[in-house]
Formats: C-alpha cells, structure tokens, sequence
C-alpha cells in the first residue's frame, strides 16, 4: 500500500473504501464494488444531457446512452448514480485504469510547471525522457527515433510521410478489414466499413488491399495450417508479379490483430512470411499499435507475439491514459532529412508526455503486462465455456486482455449476425457492463489491464445472461 493516502480526495473519482491491494503492486482496486443499475440508462439526469449533445454536436459515433460523470479503477458511474464496469476502456485508452493516482499526480505536477511549448520548434526535456522509453520499447535493438502525435490516425498520417518521403517509392499495401484512422490518409488504408469510405472519394492513391489472416472466415476457403498461410504468400505470387510493382512499394501497413476489423489474430507464420517479403523488396514493415499496444496484449506491443520486428511502429490510445498523445518510433536512418518536411503544434505536448511517462512507469511498477496475459487467458477460458453452452456464439479469440466472441445465426452456417450481437450490447450495458461491437459482427472486451478474476466473473455473468436473453 506504499505510496497511496487512504483519505483520497471526493475531487478524484478513485479507490474509497474496501480496498484490496494487487500483490506486489501499488495500485488498489474496490474488488467489492460491482455494477449497480438504479435507473434505466438514460436516467432523468442523462437525458437532457443528450439531447443538448444532439443538438450541438455533430454526429459520430455514440453507441449507448451512457453520461459519464466519473470513472475509478475498472468502473465508470452516470450522472443518475448508477455504475458500470468498463469492459471497453475508452476504447482501448485507459490501460492502468479511470483516474490512477500516479498519472493524476503526474499531470498535475507538469500542469503546474508548463501547459504547452510547441515542442517541434523549441526544447523541454520531457519529451526526450519519453522518447527514450519509446525507443527501448519498441522491438529491435537498432538506432531509432520518435516524432510525437496527437491521436492514432495522425500517427498513420505521420508513418505514410515518412515511408514515402524516406523511400520515394509511391504505393502501399494494406489489408482488408484493417481501420488506421479518420483522416484522409489513413482512411485510404481502411477496409473495414462501407461508411467510414462513402462519399470521401477519391482516397489516397497507390493503395491496394489484399486479404487479411482471418482464419475463422478464410476468403480462400482454406484451413489453416493446411493453407500454408497463402494469404501471405499470395502477396509475392500474385499481387507484386501481376500488378503491384515491388520496386514502386514504400510499405506495408498492417495491425498485429485487427482492431475495428474484429479483434481477428493471425497465426504467427503470417507475420514471419510478410516481414520476408518486406526485407526481400526493401518494402517498410509498418506496424500499426494504436489500439494493441502498452501493454493491452500482455506485451508491450503486440508484434511481439510473433517475432518479428517493424521499421516503423504506430503509437497512440493507452500510451497517455486518457490524456491525447500519440508517436511513431522509426527506424533512425529513415529520418526527414530536410527541417520542415514534417511538424506540427501539439505533437509530444509536456501534460501528456507526463502522462505517457506515468502510464509507462505504472505498467512496469504493477505487473501489468503479466496481468494482462494473466486474466487474458481466464477472460478467454470463461469466453470459451460461453461458446461450448450457446449456439450463437461462433468464435472466441484474442491475446491477453484485447478479445472478442463472433456472434453468428448458428455455429455450422457461421451466418453474420450483427441484429443480435447490438442487441447483447445493449442488454450488456442495461445490467452494468460497457462493450463495444467490432467487425461485422463481434464483440470485444478490452478492460483495464488492472482488472481481477473478480470483475471478469461479474462481467461473464451479465454478458451470459444477456446471450440468453437475447437469443432465445
């Protein structure tokens, strides 16, 4: 309990009463407090808060009528009292937790020196500490560098620069079902939904896609290991002898698992034989963590599952712990070599460099990589036993704490059925957990990397209750 003042203040929305501390952690977590549903969401309170939203804010992307008025820990409460256990962590931000002390602590300290000095243009030393953390990251123990972001897709924005600028080659490959971002951009990368593209032509041009492992839904109607992973091979075998010039290749854009794709994890053979065909055309690997990485897999980063090492790596989400920053960290030899060729304002801003440096240090301090690969696997032994007792439940998946059922009509036909996986998500958080759909027609759960086999068992109990519910 080193470190933690029990009396935290009603300002900070942390760890109250029964606290039980992590084993050889500094961190507590309320293992006693579940979610609790005293009003149908949207409550009395929550309402007029949304239709003011409706009014003044553009449509995006809001899922649940969920008014978020503060998170502890693996919890989120509304404005109407009621508390929910947070099984989406802002969507893959909030990695050490709602409100962790250290990174409070760390923003405050920072805020209190200096809010911003555009970091591009002038010097502070916060910024070099974290690209030094950066570097010794990220895999592969040759010279690199790091230019700071603001969000994922300005990452991807940053990696496509750099590949084309570092290369002067003009095209890329990317993969079906892959989301890199919002941006013009990185919006030519994607390939997961019809509406993130329509009516935004044309894209970025130079960009070809090609299947991605799924091996549940193979488009080649191939079993793996049978396959002998063609949807790899089939890149050199076809696509860079028919069409796609290997000498006019910058890179190839891929995600370690598929995010908004579906949380899909390709065999390790898969990476091992695209990051062949990259070093044998001199073609940048790029590696896109925004969503999987600092931790969330069990790993610092998730290409680390398979061995094999990126040129360049694609950082934001949990990297600041809910405070916007985002980076790519680069082989050095591929540096703009000309002074303005890249910039910008708020890129490695002191508050969420603080930030990052607090996150970092808290997952190394609690054991939060081995917890994640830890409740990861008895996340998904309890995901399976779900699949083994219900027939809508096609497909269990995922490393360490970034995972996902496929739900579909039966388990012999593998029909999509997206109709269904909505309306558990809604049942889900209607009983106090927060989920969130991917691809077509899965559910992910991605938690604070604090999480305890307590709050999974909470959490399995309401999503199977909402299965059953649904589906009968």
């Amino acid at each position: 309990m080193a470190g933690v003042t029990p009396d935290i203040s009603e300002s900070i929305p942390v760890y109250k009463k029964h606290l039980i501390p992590l084993i050889n952690c500094h961190l507590v977590i309320d293992l006693e407090r579940k979610p609790v549903i005293n009003v149908p969401p949207p409550g009395p309170c929550a309402r007029p808060i949304i239709e003011k939203d409706k009014k003044y804010l553009a449509t995006s992307t809001k899922t649940a009528p969920i008014v978020v008025r503060r998170g502890s820990g693996v919890f989120v409460e509304d404005v109407d009292g009621n508390r929910y256990l947070d099984f989406t962590s802002g969507v893959g931000v909030l990695n050490v937790g709602h409100c962790h002390p250290a990174i409070v602590d760390a923003i405050r300290r920072q805020s209190e020196l200096f809010l911003h000095y555009a970091g591009t243009d002038y010097y502070y030393s916060i910024q070099a500490d974290l690209a030094e953390q950066l570097v010794s990251l990220t895999p592969g123990r040759f010279r690199k560098k790091v230019f700071y972001t603001n969000s994922g897709t300005e990452s991807v924005e940053a990696a496509l620069k750099l590949a084309r600028w570092s290369t002067e080659r003009p095209l890329f490959l990317a993969f079906i079902g892959a989301f890199h971002g919002r941006t013009m951009g990185a919006l030519s990368l994607n390939a997961s939904k019809p509406v993130h593209r329509a009516r935004y032509q044309p894209m970025l041009p130079g960009v070809t896609h090609v299947p991605y492992a799924y091996c549940y839904r193979c488009p080649y109607r191939l079993e793996y290991p049978e396959c002998d992973i063609w949807c790899a091979r089939v890149i050199e075998e076809i696509y860079l002898t028919s069409f796609v010039p290997p000498e006019d290749l910058a890179a190839i854009f891929v995600e370690p698992l598929q995010g908004e794709g579906g949380y899909i994890v390709p065999p390790r053979e898969f990476f091992i034989e695209l990051k062949r065909i990259a070093q044998k055309y001199d073609i940048l690997f790029i590696d896109d963590e925004v969503q999987a990485g600092f931790g969330r897999t069990g790993r610092w980063f998730a290409i680390e599952h398979y061995g094999v090492i990126p040129d360049i790596v694609c950082t934001a989400k949990g990297m600041g712990s809910g405070i916007p920053i985002g980076s790519i960290i680069f082989r050095a030899e591929y540096d703009w070599k000309a002074i303005g060729a890249h910039s910008n304002t708020f890129g490695g801003n002191p508050v969420a460099c603080a930030s990052s440096l607090a996150t970092i240090e808290t997952i190394r301090k609690e054991g939060l990589l081995a917890n994640a690969e830890k409740q990861g696997s008895y996340l998904l032994k309890r995901l399976n036993e779900l699949m083994d007792r219900y027939e809508v439940i096609g497909d269990v998946r995922g490393k360490g704490l970034m995972c996902a059922t496929e739900i579909v009509k039966d388990k012999k036909s593998k029909g999509l059925n997206p109709k269904l996986r909505n309306r558990i998500e809604e049942e889900c958080w209607k009983h106090g957990l927060i989920v969130l759909g991917c691809g077509k027609s899965s559910i992910r759960y991605i938690p604070p990397l604090i999480i305890q086999r307590e709050h999974i068992d909470a959490a399995i109990e309401i999503l199977e209750q909402a299965v059953k519910t649904c589906s009968a």
